[in-house]
């Protein structure tokens, strides 16, 4: 039977507007201890724009300096599963993070975007009918096995800056 794995504590802070959700940590971010750890994954890149600076090459504590900086989170909808390999096809024996509850601790969130149609199916149906209180974003997923081209991506990721800080200036 695979390992259990689970996930990453949320990166969150009191003003945070934006929660983007994955599905769980593949093998290569479990290892590392590390959201969006792949080299291949387009995470740091799709979500750039959004901050309003180039996160591909800052170490990883200023990345997450520079999502809080924007008032974006990141957290995963999965809390544990059983899974061999790091593909969301293959997750199973769910147990899945109590999404309703962050939310409702984040008084200035306004939207919450899923990273992959597993996180966005999981996902709403984890928030049920606190999702009526969020514009919620599916976003294409940014992984390697996602195999439309970052180009295709990056115009549905882009809408993530109307609920975010670029730069750390205040849009709200």
């Amino acid at each position: 039977m695979p390992e259990r794995k689970h996930s990453f504590p949320p990166v969150v802070a009191p003003d945070t507007r934006l929660l983007v959700l994955g599905s769980l940590p593949g093998e290569r971010s479990l290892a590392a201890a590390r959201y969006y750890a792949h080299p291949q994954n387009q995470f740091w890149q799709l979500i750039s724009p959004a901050t309003g600076r180039d996160l591909v090459p800052l170490a990883y504590a200023e990345r997450l300096e520079a999502l809080r900086a924007a008032r974006i989170g990141l957290w995963d909808v999965v809390a544990s599963a059983t899974r061999p390999g790091s593909t969301d096809a293959a997750l199973r024996d769910i147990e899945a993070h109590d999404i309703a509850a962050l939310a409702a601790a984040l008084p200035e969130l306004r939207a919450i975007a899923f990273n992959g149609a597993t996180a966005l199916r999981h996902g709403l149906r984890n928030l049920g009918e606190a999702a009526a209180r969020y514009t919620i974003l599916g976003l294409p997923s940014s992984s390697p096995l996602h195999t439309i081209g970052l180009a295709a991506k990056a115009p549905k990721w882009a809408e993530l800056s109307a609920f975010s800080r670029p730069g750390g200036g205040d849009n709200a």
